[in-house]
């Protein structure tokens, strides 16, 4: 819990719900005859709604991205490193809008919310969802909010591909759009990790197909296990290495099958915490939306064609030690765009720290980040 609140962080802050009555028809074919969109923001917004910027989050993320509930949090929102007065995307010059994705399970409608049909939780009844759907939904609540243009739409991973779905399929409704540590869609490896996520959420004898709340139980084991692979993919050999080596727990081995080192204890802390917070369809849901992420698929797997139509200045950044989704997958992204004669900026930062770097304040990555949202801003006054 922070004693006093830090002098660069955006303070105590509220959560928002905007209920929209009326039905979203996704690209699964099925619609939602009504929903709930949960929300943040952060800083003001000025007078010609030109300064308000859309953060995307990732496959467990949230609306929750800066700042603190109350003086009783542990820590506070998890980009809290990016946003705030004076950080990289400074609330003294924007105003910040952070949502949870539709289909998500800290407020937004999704498979732990009540399905009007049947008085109980859609569970795994709830439609599968797509990044354009996102989008889609997004757009609704950017309207609600009297933001006809976006100055940017930011996101890393998961919202990184976010933000470059809005820039191709509302172009004219965002002037920048900053792409971090994402792909133009996923890899067959990449597919598999999350394969082997869901079956083990699956085959948790809790899972119920899917119904284990009518059960009162939920799937701890399936899901920890799904968190454990995924957080293993989200690190990178040396960031382990340096924060685990091959420490023993106890100074002693065991010869058992017990935990013995101290990676093993973090990837079960992991586990524990994260069944607890996060919904197992909802993981399932969103794995499947990651893995169904290919705008080029429309126009002939031909990634340039696809990004033709963005009208936005593009910011991308890779890190050197991602192996989920590397440089080589961002390079993929701006060639397309130069291809098409975009204006875009590139940085590939140095980081060991693996996908997760994109979270971390790393000094240069803050500072690459930080000196483009200065045009950013710059361009707010144009508008």
């Amino acid at each position: 819990m922070p004693e006093i609140i830090p002098i660069d962080s955006v303070g105590l802050v509220k959560t928002e719900t905007l209920h929209i009555d009326a039905s979203i028809t996704l690209d699964c074919g099925r619609s939602l005859p009504s929903y709930d969109l949960v929300y943040e923001t952060y800083g003001k917004l000025n007078s010609q709604a030109s300064n308000a910027i859309l953060i995307c989050h990732a496959l467990s993320g949230d609306h929750h991205a800066a700042g603190y509930h109350s003086m009783d949090d542990k820590k506070p929102g998890w980009w809290d490193s990016a946003i705030g007065p004076g950080k990289a995307i400074d609330t003294n010059q924007f105003y910040v809008v952070s949502v949870n994705n539709l289909g998500g399970c800290k407020g937004s409608t999704g498979p732990i919310s009540i399905n009007p049909e049947t008085n109980k939780p859609y569970g795994p009844d709830f439609p599968i969802v797509t990044v354009s759907d996102w989008v889609k939904s997004q757009a609704i609540l950017a309207d609600s909010l009297g933001i006809q243009q976006w100055a940017a739409v930011v996101g890393g991973s998961l919202g990184g591909m976010q933000a470059m779905q809005w820039a191709i399929s509302l172009p004219d409704r965002l002037r920048h759009v900053l792409i971090i540590a994402a792909a133009p869609k996923l890899s067959a490896q990449n597919i598999a990790f999350n394969e082997v996520a869901r079956t083990a959420i699956k085959s948790d004898p809790e899972f119920h197909d899917g119904h284990y709340a009518e059960h009162n139980t939920l799937p701890r084991q399936g899901l920890g296990l799904a968190r454990m692979l995924g957080h293993i993919t989200y690190l990178s050999d040396e960031a382990m290495h340096e924060k685990f080596g091959r420490e023993l727990r106890n100074d002693t081995i065991n010869y058992d099958y017990g935990v013995d080192f101290q990676i093993e204890s973090y990837l079960r802390y992991q586990s524990k915490s994260f069944v607890e917070r996060f919904d197992a369809n909802t993981y399932l849901l969103m794995t499947k939306a990651l893995d169904y992420f290919d705008p080029a698929q429309e126009f002939g797997d031909d990634l340039a064609k696809t990004v033709a139509s963005i009208q936005a200045k593009s910011l991308v950044i890779s890190f050197t030690s991602d192996w989920r989704f590397s440089p080589a997958r961002s390079h993929e992204i701006v060639n397309a765009l130069l291809s098409e004669n975009k204006e875009v900026v590139y940085a590939e930062i140095e980081a060991h720290q693996g996908h997760d770097a994109f979270l971390m304040p790393i000094p240069r990555y803050q500072q690459v980040f930080k000196t483009y949202m200065q045009r950013v801003a710059a361009d707010c006054g144009d508008v």
